[in-house]
């Protein structure tokens, strides 16, 4: 495993030090951090379009809760 390498006075934590340090969340997060970066900075898309797809998505979620908690509510039926 490398280790941490130090260039310009400055501390640098090698990606096989960081993946040893992170928990499966922060590393998921991270993945996802770095690819989103990753293609915005390449022009793959933009932030704004991001945030789009984004609001999008929770919007969907959030109508999948909303009707699984009706079908656990028989009476929501009759409403």
């Amino acid at each position: 495993m490398l280790e941490s390498i130090t260039a310009r006075g400055k501390n640098f934590m090698s990606y096989e030090e960081a993946m040893r340090l992170a928990s499966r969340d922060e590393a998921f997060k991270a993945t996802v951090y770095a690819m989103n970066t990753l293609l915005i900075h390449r022009g793959i898309y933009t932030q704004e379009e991001f945030q789009q797809l984004f609001v999008e998505w929770m919007k969907k979620e959030e109508s999948k809760k909303g009707l699984s908690k009706d079908v656990s509510r028989p009476e929501a039926a009759f409403a």
